[in-house]
């Protein structure tokens, strides 16, 4: 068996870093922009950290269920992509805090259209044992973008541009995603397709959702516990760090993402998916607990920082997992995945804005990192009641 992955793995990962390069020049600054500039507060950024991904719930389902047919997944990745490339650059007009959130919520609907498809895809191409490696490349380029694109932001708010130029300048790579995204989905169906069209006819989902349901509950409840990373910036902010200087954190932060992300994948092949995320939650724990009780800058940048390798050790060990569990079906075992943990988001976005604007930050971050405590604590107990998929 080869150990190179496919073709359209290494394409979909330089449309993930292009288009976090646009979004990651808008989404760091949305903070100021809406407590400095439209007057917002630490509920509304909460808000829009978790419904810019919870809105998309009945979206991810749908597309997620299209995309059990492997011919549909093109056209719904593609749609997915143009929905961002349009929007995003429009919240450089915006006048009010509720407008930038409907518009994030629209962006977040057209990744809701193109996530289940593109995870789908990825995962039918990819050889089962290459599957980790496959979403830590994936997830690793995106989080790469997510460094160019702060950058950018920076030196041009360095250079005198104000935040409305900068969001407006993000269209220049956002339409550049559009035509790689094309080649990308091109042959997406291949002899593998056909395979799953097969198995997707023999295997009831009802079977393929009961398998899923154990290790997506579990991931769905740290999407809950896990602070948004919106109030990771303004606590960051209230620490001491400038906001010009939040674009260089968020870069700095994306590259503690990417090269542990690449980790994160070899090791979810290596161990297995279930262990390396339960290792990515018990770092949270620690984290957490430290940006809770830090009160100088450099503790901020340097366990905001560190953060980084949460995301590096579970994002590609979640993705494994729904694959591993759905068999056949796996446009709508990620369409379920997306939806439920977007829920989650919102439910603990809004519930942690109000803990960090009612009582404080510090608090806020300490019940975050003794709920995820108890999630650690539990989970080997759960993956021995529950058949949690092997690697």
């Amino acid at each position: 068996m080869s150990n190179q992955l496919p073709r359209q793995v290494k394409l979909f990962g330089a449309v993930s870093l292009l288009n976090d390069f646009a979004s990651e020049m808008v989404y760091p600054l949305l903070p100021a922009f809406i407590t400095g500039v439209l007057g917002g507060g630490a509920v509304a950024l909460g808000a829009l950290d978790g419904a810019a991904d919870a809105a998309a719930a009945l979206v991810k389902l749908v597309a997620g269920r299209l995309a059990d047919r492997p011919a549909r997944r093109g056209p719904l990745i593609v749609a997915g992509y143009f929905i961002a490339a349009a929007v995003r650059p429009i919240i450089a007009v915006t006048a009010a805090a509720w407008q930038v959130i409907g518009l994030r919520v629209v962006d977040r609907l057209g990744k809701g259209l193109r996530t289940p498809p593109r995870d789908a895809l990825i995962a039918d191409v990819t050889p089962a044992p290459l599957v980790g490696r496959a979403f830590g490349l994936q997830r690793g380029l995106d989080h790469v973008g997510a460094v160019i694109g702060p950058l950018v932001a920076w030196w041009m708010l360095s250079s005198g541009a104000d935040v409305r130029k900068v969001i407006v300048a993000s269209l220049g790579p956002g339409v550049l995603v559009l035509g790689l995204a094309m080649w990308a989905v091109r042959g997406g169906e291949g002899r593998r397709g056909a395979a799953k069209e097969a198995a997707v006819k023999t295997l009831p989902p009802s079977a393929a959702l009961r398998r899923l349901s154990p290790p997506v509950i579990a991931i769905s409840l740290f999407y809950l516990l896990r602070m948004p990373e919106m109030l990771m910036i303004l606590r960051a902010q209230r620490l001491g760090i400038a906001v010009a200087l939040v674009p260089l954190l968020w870069a700095a932060l994306h590259v503690v993402r990417s090269s542990t992300s690449f980790i994160g994948g070899a090791l979810s092949d290596r161990i297995g998916p279930s262990r390396t995320m339960w290792i990515g939650w018990l770092v949270y724990v620690a984290l957490a607990t430290g940006m809770g009780l830090t009160t100088s800058p450099l503790g901020a940048w340097v366990l905001f920082l560190a953060l980084g390798i949460v995301a590096g050790m579970t994002e590609s060990p979640e993705r494994a997992l729904v694959s591993a569990a759905t068999g056949g079906y796996h446009g709508s075992g990620f369409g379920v995945y997306h939806a439920l943990t977007g829920v989650a988001a919102l439910s603990g976005g809004v519930g942690l804005g109000v803990l960090f604007q009612s009582v404080g930050g510090s608090t806020a971050y300490i019940v975050s990192a003794a709920g995820t405590l108890g999630l650690v604590i539990l989970w080997p107990f759960w993956t021995r009641s529950h058949r949690v998929p092997p690697p």
